[in-house]
Parts: C-alpha cells; structure tokens; sequence
C-alpha cells in the first residue's frame, strides 16, 4: 500500500512538475530505522502486554505487546465493535491529524470517524499495529530479553500469529464478538484468517483488495523486495540498529519499496501520468532520469523515513507464506467454513491481488454476495483513493447487517 491517496492528474504536461522533488542528496541523512521506540511521543497508542506467546513456526516470544488507538464508546452489550486492520506499512493510526506521536495523519481517514462510513458516533472502532509491526506493537526493532533490539534474531511470524495476538487483545478489551472486521492488502489476508479461526466472534467481515492464498507470481514479487533489503550491506543480516543516521539499510528498504509501488498502481496510471517524460531539465541520453524514475524514487526514500528495514522483511515473509487453506483441507474448504456474512471488494485495476482472486473468496463464502468492484484508473491503491466508491460498498454493508440483526 502506498502512502499517496491524492488523484493524478491525468496531463502528461504535469507530470514532471508533481513528480518533482527536493534532490535526495538535499535531504537530511535517513535514521538507521524510524521505527517508534520508548521514550517517543505516545500520541494516541494504547498498549496490550498479552505475555508468553509461542508461534506457529514452533518459536516463541517471551512477551508480546500490541499498540492500538480506539475511537467511539463499546456500548453495554458489545455488539458495536468494529476491527480495523491495516495493510504493510500502516499502522494503528487510521484517523486523526500527524504529530504528538505520529509522523503521518491518518491513512484511512475517509472511512473511519464522526459521520462516515465506520461512523464513531455508532460504532466502537479497534485498530492495533500488527505483531511484527514497528510503532508500538512487539517486532524486530523492539527490545529482546537482554534489552537491545531483537534485529536478525526476531522469529518468522505468520498471519495467524498475528491474528492469535489480536485476539487476546481483543479478550483484555472485553470484545466478545466483533459486529465487523475490516481490512484491505494485508489487512484483508487477516480478515479472512479472523473470520476463518474464530468464527464465534465474528458477526461480519470485509475482505479489500485481497487474497485468500499468496500465488507464485505474489511470491516472487515479494521475494525481490526481501532481496533488495537484504543485499544492502548496511542492513548486516538485520542487526543495524547502533548505526547512525545516513548509515542504515535505507537503499535497500527504498529500492524494496520502489518494487512494490509498481504493483500497487496501474500501468495506465504510470503511462499517462508520467509517460516518458523526463525529470525536470534532465535529459535520459545524458544519463538523467524519466520523471516516473523520480517519482519511484521519492516514495521509496519517504518509506525509509519513516518505516524499519527489519519490520518489512518480517512482514512481507507474513504475505508470502500466507495460505488459509493450511491445514484446513485447502483455500476453498477453509472459504466454505467461514459461517459469517462477508463483504468482499476488488479493485478491476489492482495488479497486485488481481479481481480474479476476490472472486474466489466471494465464490466460496457461503455468506458473501457477489465480488463488489471498485473501478480505478490507480491499480491496488484504489482502495484508498476511490473513496467514494469504497465507503459506499462498506456504508451499504453496515446498514444491511444492521437492519438484519435479529
């Protein structure tokens, strides 16, 4: 998922302005990880201590803490709880303004508060930053039993793992059952592991821009930004974090990230936005750039600015192994046992979880309707750009579960 939510504009005569920035080589030095880190300013975090955990890799954490923002009131019987789940480098902060603690506003502010789709005056709103996470939540940059950063010796996680630690922060906040559990990209592989291991405490769930099971063509596209990360020889095996600024794996987490944006925006969007349009006064055949080259450029530096190298080797190992039909007879008989009513929503542009696999989590659900198709010119991050289509599909689901409550 991208941190750009703001629409293109479509001339090409613009794209050299918009994708014009200050010079990398301008900008102040990239800490070694930006990762949230104790003594950093709270904000609006919240923290869950859940204690022991052991892991589905057969390793264990000694302890496990869950950062998560809530908004709205629980009312008296439980029944208006809602979760929310972000994608890989979100966080728990999905609405509200930067600063006091976090560096960005909100990154679905369209969907969740007073009068929108989610609407806080209803609804009882949980977001936790995932386990393996870096802004508050247990992960890599966290400290290890002997108080320096866990780094290279922090255990593989997988989705389940991380839905296991939500759930016993949702037993500490005295959810029973969630009215609706929502997420999009990575989020949304989570959503469906919720709905598929704790059926009882789910009522409903949206899946966005998803996927059941990572495919071979998925895979490989996570394993090149694993190996961009990797090979940067400031990331020492993931054991970086006494370097000083300017010295960290930040080549290889903004080249990891500058392979992921091409998959989460469209290729049409990228022809027309940028075309071959050179980058300001630069010229290609003289060894400078095309603008599109500066516009991946930038979102990878902006990633490293404000992410931990470690947090998304760990995270992006989560969605490459992600299957929810281990175990469970495969994809399809794991789809057909979910017993809660599901939203299940596409983007037609995404490249990255094509409308083909939507289909088949809506094909299977017994209590999901039809695949709802979001269309964009921007590829997997409609989800967060289309905001109107999107927060219509979600708006219209909440009502019909609202008024078929018995």
């Amino acid at each position: 998922m991208s941190d750009e939510s703001a629409a293109f504009a479509p001339a090409r005569a613009l794209a050299s302005t918009r994708a014009s920035r200050t010079p990398l080589a301008q900008r102040a030095p990239v800490p070694a990880s930006s990762a949230w880190r104790e003594g950093d300013e709270v904000g609006r975090r919240q923290f869950a201590d859940l204690g022991p955990f052991a892991l589905d890799s057969g390793g264990r954490l000694p302890a496990v803490r869950l950062a998560y923002e809530t908004w709205g009131e629980l009312n008296e019987d439980g029944s208006n709880a809602v979760l929310v789940l972000h994608a890989l480098t979100g966080d728990s902060h999905v609405t509200g303004e930067a600063g006091h603690g976090h560096p960005t506003a909100g990154w679905w502010q369209s969907m969740v508060g007073p009068g929108a789709p989610i609407d806080t005056e209803r609804w009882f709103v949980v977001a936790p930053n995932v386990l393996g996470g870096c802004q508050g939540s247990t992960g890599p940059s966290s400290p290890a039993p002997d108080g320096t950063p866990w780094g290279s010796r922090f255990p593989v996680l997988s989705v389940r793992d991380q839905v296991a630690a939500e759930v016993r922060l949702a037993d500490l906040l005295g959810i029973r059952t969630w009215a609706l559990v929502i997420g999009a990209s990575m989020g949304g592989q989570r959503v469906l592991e919720w709905a598929a291991s704790e059926p009882q405490r789910v009522e409903a769930f949206a899946a966005i821009a998803t996927t059941a099971q990572t495919s071979g063509d998925q895979i490989a596209n996570f394993h090149t930004q694993l190996v961009a990360i990797q090979a940067d020889p400031a990331f020492r095996g993931g054991d970086y974090y006494d370097a000083p600024d300017g010295a960290g794996p930040h080549v290889g987490l903004g080249l990891a990230r500058q392979i992921a944006h091409q998959s989460y925006r469209s290729a049409y969007e990228l022809d027309e936005r940028f075309g071959r349009i050179p980058q300001g006064a630069e010229d290609p055949l003289e060894g400078g750039r095309f603008a599109v080259q500066s516009y991946l450029e930038h979102h990878g530096d902006k990633l490293a600015r404000r992410f931990d190298a470690n947090t998304y080797v760990t995270l992006t190992r989560t969605m490459l192994t992600h299957d929810l039909g281990r175990d469970r007879g495969g994809v399809d008989n794991a789809l057909a046992q979910i017993t809660a009513r599901g939203l299940v929503v596409a983007v037609d542009t995404d490249r990255l979880f094509p409308l083909a696999q939507s289909e088949r989590i809506a094909a299977h659900v017994p209590g999901a309707g039809p695949v709802r198709v979001v269309h964009s010119d921007y590829g997997h991050d409609g989800f967060l750009i289309e905001e109107d289509q999107v927060g219509r599909h979600v708006s219209e689901f909440l009502g019909e579960l609202v008024r078929t409550r018995p």
